[in-house]
């Protein structure tokens, strides 16, 4: 009984320890913490070893990396391979993938059961098309994904034609710097006009450009004119210069240095569409492979 009754009293102690009273607790209770505390913390010191923490964001670039989904319906086109584009421009990842139809019309950065009270969070689709191995192409529903960590699990849930949401953990992973940053970027065209393919991505997803661009090559220095789908952006910022619209009516039009061709280009713009302007981070990237003539 008297062994019983110590060790309720040094229970009691610990308990005080925990509410705040470690200064007035007796030798006694120290002693009983610090070993209670060695035991807490060993599994999570051993936890941490086995469990690298995931690297927030690779340097600013364009990456191939693999887009990983827990379900064989969810998924990268085949013609993909399982990857996807990811873009860091400040330090923020997006990924854009190509998925392998139309049938998925919005995702949602958290769980299903919390979408549809944000719905101004929801993933806009962009209108990708894919080219498959038989030389066959085909149009696809693609989406620009924020990513919060390479190599680490996030939930994303998706929307289907049927007006379901179903959640999925999914993953990026083996990034891999994109041949065109790597030093193979297209040479700038002879002076001239041109249209040019042009790829809008970061943001919601919702906002869009204009593509193909108006591009204009003098002296070698290329400039692109930017259309956005909306009025409402009052000025642009590449390389720390801003520059504001040519046009005061209509959606907001900017003409915009052009660096190199079929590589991402990192953009600032600011839109008043909400309370209070907001400066909103994406990349352009122009496709070479599309630039022709103006008429």
């Amino acid at each position: 009984m008297k062994k019983l009754q110590i060790v309720s009293i040094t229970l009691a102690a610990l308990l005080l320890a925990g509410c705040g009273a470690a200064e007035s607790a007796d030798p006694a209770s120290e002693s009983a913490s610090e070993a209670a505390s060695t035991v807490e913390t060993a599994p999570a010191a051993e936890s941490e070893s086995e469990a690298p923490a995931a690297e927030a964001a690779l340097p600013d670039g364009v990456y191939t990396a693999d887009f990983n989904t827990d379900s064989s319906m969810f998924h990268a086109n085949e013609s993909c391979d399982g990857k996807g584009t990811l873009t860091v421009a400040d330090g923020r990842m997006t990924m854009h993938v190509s998925l392998q139809s139309k049938k998925i019309v919005n995702l949602y950065l958290g769980m299903a059961a919390d979408a549809a009270d944000h719905e101004a969070d929801w993933l806009q689709p962009t209108t990708d098309t894919v080219t498959y191995s038989d030389g066959t192409s085909e149009e696809v529903y693609g989406f620009d994904i924020p990513v919060a960590a390479v190599d680490a699990d996030f939930q994303l849930a998706i929307l289907g034609t049927k007006g379901t949401w179903y959640d999925h953990t999914v993953s990026v992973a083996n990034a891999e710097l994109a041949a065109e940053v790597a030093g193979t970027a297209a040479e700038a065209p002879a002076d001239g006009t041109y249209t040019c393919a042009v790829t809008l991505e970061g943001g919601s997803g919702r906002a869009t450009v204009e593509s193909p661009a108006a591009l204009t090559v003098a002296d070698g220095a290329l400039t692109a004119t930017i259309v956005w789908s909306s009025p409402n952006y009052d000025y642009m910022l590449i390389d720390g210069k801003k520059y504001l619209p040519i046009n005061t009516e209509g959606n907001s039009t900017f003409v915009i240095p052009v660096a190199a061709l079929d590589t991402a280009l990192p953009v600032t713009a600011d839109t008043v569409a909400m309370s209070t302007p907001h400066e909103i981070d994406y990349t352009l990237t122009f496709d070479s492979a599309t630039l022709a003539a103006a008429e």
